[in-house]
């Protein structure tokens, strides 16, 4: 009998090998433990990363559309006011030969109904692009009609004569002054 109790005493005592055994298999439960925690951070980081770029994307969208809606106001009434050019063009013709006519309070009331008019487009975002003779000519600003000769050695490659005036809105040039060239 005492092999028998020799034998429950073997049974309940933990030989090395099993002893090694368990804390193999509790550092491989850490290492499971570990690489889950692992694996979540991963997860978070990469949300994260993911909201952030979504985030900046959106803000990108926010400053792209609130920049081309006020680019649309700027230049809302571009069209209307284009169309509005050769009016103010013969309205200034106009002024010019009222000018040389005896009736002068009549030429007064024109001109405060052009002095409006102006003003009204200058409101609107209409500027006059000032072009004089004796300019510079610049491809990027001016549209030369034609080329003369010079009338004197100063004005070559200069503005000799303003045809058309031209006209921008806001920064934006809608139509180019029409010179003639000195060459």
């Amino acid at each position: 009998m005492s092999n028998n109790n020799e034998w429950e005493e073997l049974d309940d005592t933990i030989s090395p090998d099993e002893e090694l055994s368990a804390a193999e298999n509790q550092e491989v439960a850490d290492e499971v433990e570990q690489t889950e925690e692992e694996r979540l951070r991963e997860d978070v980081a990469k949300e994260k990363d993911k909201f952030l770029r979504l985030f900046a994307e959106f803000e990108n969208f926010k400053r792209r559309t609130s920049k081309e809606r006020m680019e649309l106001f700027k230049t809302a009434g571009q069209e209307v006011i284009v169309s509005m050019l050769p009016v103010l063009d013969d309205f200034e013709r106009a002024l010019k030969e009222l000018a040389k006519s005896k009736d002068k309070e009549m030429f007064k009331g024109v001109e405060l109904i052009g002095g409006k008019l102006r003003e009204t487009l200058k409101y609107k975002g209409l500027e006059e692009l000032k072009v004089e003779a004796g300019d510079t000519f610049d491809a990027e600003l001016h549209e030369a009609i034609t080329q003369i000769p010079a009338p004197n050695k100063k004005l070559m490659g200069k503005v000799v004569d303003v045809i058309e005036k031209g006209y921008k809105l806001g920064d934006k040039i809608i139509r180019h002054p029409k010179v003639v060239v000195g060459n």
